[in-house]
């Protein structure tokens, strides 16, 4: 069985540019890769394309990239946590296309399950739908989608094995698995990473066979987006 195992986020990323196109796992600040986000400071390309479902909060997720002016184009459902992406966006700085959570979703599995595109009704008759194909199918209108490919695919599991194979937890497994799919180079940033054949094969949620590279985190801080308690 193959060994995917890189020492850490450095040599899992070798091989990234300036210009490529990006998919990041993760759901508000929840199983976001925060070792690839460093890892990504760290080298300082630039003119990316990031396709994820949030652009992070201003000092954190995403939001540092953003900081660092190292996003050309964002691709996402849900923006409204980052004051930094809303300045950039209204001074034409950044390029955004925003598209319904559900086909963002639905985009990302398609490039992955080599779906070149489908038809979907969310977004007809909005500005959504311009400029894009529409056809009706018992008489309902829908509009034609593309798939959605990355150069890189970086997610975040709880639990992997050496030969690449997934298991997330509760929220992270929103976006992660079909982002998982998607990358011509997936790499896979784990919690606990053990020996192949260790994990249960019916709890695995994204098969080896999608991931290329993988390798175990450290130091996460697992920011909570939005705080909220009760009052007893």
């Amino acid at each position: 069985m193959i060994n995917k195992v890189v020492a850490d986020a450095q040599a899992a990323l070798a091989g990234m540019a300036s210009g490529m196109t990006l998919m990041l796992g993760g759901f508000g600040l929840c199983g976001i890769p925060e070792n690839a986000i460093a890892e990504l400071l760290r080298l300082g390309v630039r003119d990316l394309t990031c396709i994820s479902n949030n652009a992070g909060v201003d000092d954190f997720g995403l939001g540092r990239l953003l900081q660092q002016r190292q996003v050309k184009k964002m691709i996402a459902s849900y923006v409204g946590e980052n004051a930094e992406f809303e300045r950039q966006l209204l001074a034409g700085e950044l390029e955004v296309e925003l598209i319904p959570q559900g086909t963002l979703a639905e985009r990302c599995r398609a490039g992955g399950a080599g779906i070149p595109a489908f038809y979907t009704p969310a977004g007809y008759g909005t500005e959504v739908g311009e400029g894009k194909e529409s056809r009706e199918f018992n008489g309902k209108m829908y509009l034609l989608e593309t798939a959605l490919r990355a150069d890189f695919a970086l997610v975040k599991a709880w639990r992997g094995d050496t030969a690449g194979n997934l298991i997330y937890r509760g929220t992270a497994r929103n976006f992660n698995p079909m982002m998982a799919t998607a990358g011509i180079i997936t790499v896979a940033e784990v919690e606990e990473l053990v020996p192949a054949g260790e994990l249960d094969p019916n709890q695995i949620h994204t098969p080896g066979i999608f991931v290329q590279r993988i390798f175990q985190g450290k130091d996460y801080e697992k920011r909570i987006e939005q705080r909220t308690v009760s009052q007893l």
